[in-house]
């Protein structure tokens, strides 16, 4: 079965919560994430479905956005990381 991830995200970037699913192969199932820039987390989204979790942060972590530190990339990122520790 699928695991479902809620996660919100910190450090001040636009999104409000991002939502994925991971098969138990470790594959990005499904990412939606709720308020951001549309396009941008649309393209991240669609980039990382089909991916292995591990993949996916390696290409998203570190991510800034205009020096917070943090981006929805990023915080993608961490939200598959907490995801494949449970």
């Amino acid at each position: 079965m699928n695991k479902t991830v809620s996660y919100v995200p910190r450090g001040g970037v636009c999104s409000r919560l991002i939502e994925v699913e991971i098969t138990p192969e470790g594959l990005v199932e499904r990412v939606e994430f709720t308020g951001g820039c549309a396009g941008n987390t649309q393209g991240v989204a669609a980039l990382a479905v089909g991916r292995r979790v591990e993949e996916v942060i390696a290409l998203l972590e570190g991510i800034d956005c205009r020096g917070k530190g943090t981006s929805c990339p990023a915080q993608l990122a961490i939200a598959l990381r907490e995801a494949s520790r449970d």
